[in-house]
Parts: structure tokens; C-alpha cells; sequence
């Protein structure tokens, strides 16, 4: 009887730690504290490579930051002068077709200032100019003092030249910003400014006006 017993009760004792055994053997892979601990090491270098990346991040954010800024701002000066002188050319011209191109780059480029550029200027604490750069002023100046044949030709020849540098302008800033908004805006903006150098060197042409290279920028 006694060994019976003790029998009973070894075997018992037995079933019990193994009954323990196999339930901290099921806790143990899938439970919530074994992934974390194999995590851990794939998500350490993540962390300490940060800090040791931000030294050479910041100086090139900071310097294409100010290169958005300094685009923006000359862009919207840019426009006001566009705007200008399209006024000034449907009051001293003569021909009716620069008298059309300069309805369509007043209307463009006041489109451009109110939907596109003000906007993002505000979103990007980027005041607005007060109005065209000297240089313009000064074009817009020259320009004043002309008529009919004479002004067509100073003007279109403005337009031409003017057109030409801000669609490389437009260009760089598409590809180099990293500003979503700017770079949809430089992209939309390098197409508009694209189509008005080509009206330009066509009304050029038509006006025996010297096209530079004596080919038409393609469009993209």
C-alpha cells in the first residue's frame, strides 16, 4: 500500500512538471516578450545612425531651403515686370499679334503671382516683392520712349532673352528642390514659360526679328 502511494504521488508530481514545462515551453516563442527582444538588435542601428547622418544633411537642406526662397522671390519679381510690360505693349504697339502675345503673358503671369507662387510664399514666410528688380525698371524705362516698329523690336527681343533665362531658372528648380509644392509649381511654370518663348521666336520671326541660334525651344 505504501509503495502503491508513493507510486501514486511520484507520478503525479511528475505529470505536474511536466504539465508546467510544457505550458512555459508554448508561452515562450510566440509570447509578447520574446519578439521585442529580437527587434531590438535590427532596430539599434537605425537609431544611432541618425545623429551621425544629420551633420551632413543639415548644410545641404539649409542651402536648397534658401535656394527655394531666393527662387520664389525672384520668380514672383519676375512676373510682376511680365505683367508690366505686356500693359505697356498693348498700349504702344502696333501689331496686333504683340498685341495678342502680350495679353496672354499679363493674364499668365498675374495667374501665376495669385494661384501659384502667393500661396506657397506665405506657406514658406517669403515676402512678397514690391515690385519689378532694377533691371526691369529700367527696361520698362527704355521701352516708355518707343513706338510702333521700334518698340515690337526692343520688346520681343526683351521677351526672348527674358524667357530663355527663366525657363533654365524654372528647370534647375524642378530638379534640384525637394519641396513637393515647388517642384509641381517650377514643372507647371517651365511648360507656360516654354510656350511663350516659342509664341516669342515665332513673332519674331515674323517681324524679321533675330531668333538666337535660329531654332525653336521644344516644349516638354
Amino acid at each position: 500500500m505504501i509503495a502503491n502511494r508513493f507510486t501514486r504521488k511520484l507520478g503525479l508530481a511528475s505529470a505536474t512538471t511536466l504539465l508546467a514545462g510544457a505550458t512555459l515551453f508554448a508561452q515562450s516563442p510566440g509570447g509578447a516578450t520574446g519578439m521585442p527582444q529580437q527587434q531590438q538588435p535590427s532596430q539599434q542601428p537605425n537609431q544611432t545612425s541618425m545623429p551621425s547622418q544629420a551633420p551632413d544633411a543639415g548644410p545641404s537642406t539649409s542651402a536648397q531651403n534658401m535656394a527655394d526662397t531666393s527662387f520664389v522671390s525672384e520668380a514672383m519679381q519676375g512676373n510682376m515686370a511680365e505683367v508690366q510690360l505686356a500693359q505697356l505693349a498693348q498700349q504702344k504697339s502696333q501689331s496686333q499679334d504683340v498685341k495678342q502675345y502680350a495679353a496672354k503673358l499679363a493674364n499668365d503671369h498675374s495667374q501665376m503671382n495669385q494661384k501659384w507662387f502667393g500661396p506657397v510664399a506665405k506657406q514658406m514666410n517669403v515676402n512678397e516683392p514690391k515690385g519689378p528688380s532694377k533691371k526691369d525698371k529700367k527696361l520698362i524705362e527704355k521701352l516708355q520712349g518707343l513706338n510702333g516698329d521700334e518698340f515690337d523690336k526692343e520688346y520681343l527681343t526683351a521677351m526672348l532673352k527674358d524667357h530663355q533665362d527663366d525657363l533654365k531658372k524654372f528647370k534647375q528648380e524642378a530638379d534640384g528642390t525637394q519641396d513637393p509644392n515647388l517642384k509641381q509649381i517650377a514643372t507647371q511654370g517651365s511648360t507656360v514659360i516654354s510656350q511663350h518663348l516659342q509664341l516669342a521666336q515665332q513673332i519674331a520671326k515674323a517681324h524679321n526679328i533675330p531668333v538666337e541660334g535660329g531654332k525653336e525651344v521644344s516644349s516638354r
